[in-house]
């Protein structure tokens, strides 16, 4: 088959994807009043939590495979071009700060690097090669988890790297947002959202982003809530930065512990700042170096801190 007759091919492929179609219920978009338009879009993106709840067991049994291979210690990588790669990018950039995650626990790998996470770098996503290769880069192997994104579940890139880290024996996931997607033949654990046409026809940035995210949500969050890294509902391994975060911190030292403003202010400054090792000091009434180690023992985990009582 010539060069122009398998492009032609892959042309026609992408134009039969949902996420491809021009839908008429929008064909007159231009025509609407902003507020009219505002609504349309408005109406649209309420779509996306439904048609996210129709994949959640295959999202949840994702997310357990993924969380198994970091409680032993892997790693996860995400890898996207375009709109996908840069949903990746931020939501892998907010584990450290939220969770104090070691900064390589979580990476997101972009076609066209670090300069395609400002704009478009044309071309990259369809290179093959290069997905690959930044598999081997990154090392991948038996201990890590890979999750690819890609709206149209095609990209070149994102197909061969997820298809090279399943190769290296990696726990491979294909995030997209049509039925049937190549990513999801290529990965162990398929999620398919499918969002359906956009607003603006192609436009994946739109629905399609925006499922992206809640289910990226869900990988990273829930992953970490398995690891220990939450206690309740409280981010008590978030990284404390500046005069809100510090704030946020003794409210939630107060609200665990009962303590009042003052002690709980002086808990966080003597335990260097770690939400969990104050509320361990307070709760037990012991002093930082023996509520890190009854951290420690306890996996990280504030509530086997806790249950372990006064020595």
């Amino acid at each position: 088959m010539s060069e122009s007759t398998e492009r032609l091919r892959a042309h026609a492929q992408l134009a039969m994807l949902a996420t491809e179609q021009a839908d008429p219920r929008y064909a007159g978009i231009e025509g609407l009043s902003t507020l009219d338009l505002a609504r349309t879009m408005n109406e649209a993106d309420a779509s996306v939590p439904a048609a996210v709840a129709a994949v959640l067991p295959d999202v949840a049994a994702a997310i357990d495979a993924v969380a198994d291979r970091l409680a032993k210690g892997g790693r996860l990588r995400y890898v996207g071009a375009g709109t996908a790669g840069r949903m990746a990018v931020m939501d892998a950039a907010e584990c450290p700060p939220t969770f104090s995650t070691d900064p390589e626990l979580v990476k997101a790998i972009l076609a066209g690097g670090k300069a395609a996470e400002g704009g478009a770098v044309e071309g990259t996503e369809d290179d093959a090669d290069a997905g690959a290769a930044a598999m081997a880069a990154e090392a991948i192997g038996p201990a890590d988890a890979v999750v690819g994104l890609a709206a149209s579940g095609r990209t070149p890139f994102v197909i061969a790297a997820v298809r090279e880290a399943r190769r290296r024996g990696a726990l491979t996931v294909g995030l997209s947002c049509n039925a049937g997607a190549a990513l999801s033949e290529a990965a162990e654990f398929a999620i398919e959202v499918a969002v359906g046409p956009e607003v603006v026809a192609g436009s994946t940035r739109l629905k399609s982003g925006t499922a992206q995210k809640f289910v990226l949500n869900m990988i990273s969050t829930i992953s970490m809530v398995r690891l220990g890294k939450v206690y309740g509902n409280y981010m008590v391994d978030m990284r404390v930065g500046n005069s809100k975060l510090a704030a946020r911190a003794v409210r939630m030292i107060r609200e665990i512990t009962g303590a009042e403003a003052e002690a709980a202010e002086k808990a966080l400054v003597a335990a260097g700042n770690r939400v969990k090792t104050a509320v361990v000091m307070l709760e037990l009434g012991v002093p930082a170096a023996e509520a890190d180690e009854r951290l420690e023992q306890a996996e990280g985990r504030l509530s086997g801190a806790l249950a372990g009582g006064v020595g």
